[in-house]
């Protein structure tokens, strides 16, 4: 493992596999370079590109200087990009494609931009229940209560109750969102107003059309409608972005098949 120093002081811990141009991966909630998709993918990307994967502020080897602000983790991504190397090859996933979305727009040094599914609620179909989600997530963190933090978002999110009481089963993974639970409020922040919804936000819409990188989004074949709203919708506003769907997959979709994607895209 390696070490960036971002702007603020903030150690962030990254590593690099394989030799080759460099391509950041950039994960969503929960999410590091030891956990969740990422420690699959790399190795499938390794033998063209020099792949880097992190933590990002609050999770792993990293640091969590106070206060947060979306700013911060956009300066850690800058703080890599000075440690190994650019112009960069960027792909996020999630939340993690709008924090590579806001990062390219300010100024990331980036060639070519991939981004999988961005969780915004736009089409007016998926409206959060409680509507103060964040609020509930936020005391429940500050009270200790990570666990019921952790429950709240994956219900949020759209995990069914079954799937959450099963979660609860497996230690070695509830351990590991709960460790991180205090960082979720960062996510949120990363998607701003794009969870009630609404229409896509002008803050987001500029920052969106700010992105000049040819840039691929990528969506499930069996993804839920209002996410492929949400990946077009990003799209419109992206000069020349391309959509590619991945047949049979969902937001956790497999390493397997997002490399090939990735491969044909960047090279």
């Amino acid at each position: 493992m390696s070490i960036a120093i971002s702007v603020d002081g903030t150690r962030i811990g990254y590593q690099v596999t394989g030799s080759g141009p460099p391509l950041l991966l950039i994960d969503g909630a929960f999410c590091s370079r030891q956990f969740g998709p990422m420690p699959k993918l790399a190795p499938l990307l390794a033998s063209r590109f020099s792949v880097i994967t992190f933590d990002r502020r609050g999770r792993g080897e990293s640091g969590d200087t106070a206060p947060y602000a979306v700013e911060r983790e956009i300066e850690d991504l800058k703080a890599i990009a000075d440690a190994v190397g650019s112009p960069l090859f960027v792909y996020g996933t999630s939340s993690g494609s709008v924090l590579a979305a806001r990062a390219v727009a300010a100024g990331l040094p980036t060639r070519k931009l991939a981004l999988h599914e961005p969780p915004l609620a736009l089409d007016g179909t998926r409206y959060p229940d409680p509507p103060d989600f964040r609020e509930q997530i936020r005391d429940h963190v500050a009270a200790g209560r990570r666990s019921q933090a952790v429950a709240l978002f994956m219900r949020i999110v759209g995990v069914p109750t079954v799937g959450i009481f099963f979660m609860r089963l497996m230690p070695n993974v509830w351990s590991k969102l709960t460790a991180v639970a205090h960082t979720l409020g960062n996510d949120f922040a990363i998607l701003g107003d794009t969870q009630s919804g609404g229409p896509m936000p002008a803050e987001l819409a500029s920052v969106l059309g700010s992105i000049h990188v040819p840039t691929l989004m990528l969506i499930g074949g069996k993804s839920p409608p209002w996410l492929h709203h949400a990946v077009k919708a990003t799209a419109s506003h992206i000069a020349g972005a391309t959509i590619v769907e991945l047949p049979g997959q969902t937001h956790n979709v497999s390493a397997q098949t997002v490399a090939p994607a990735l491969l044909a895209h960047f090279l």
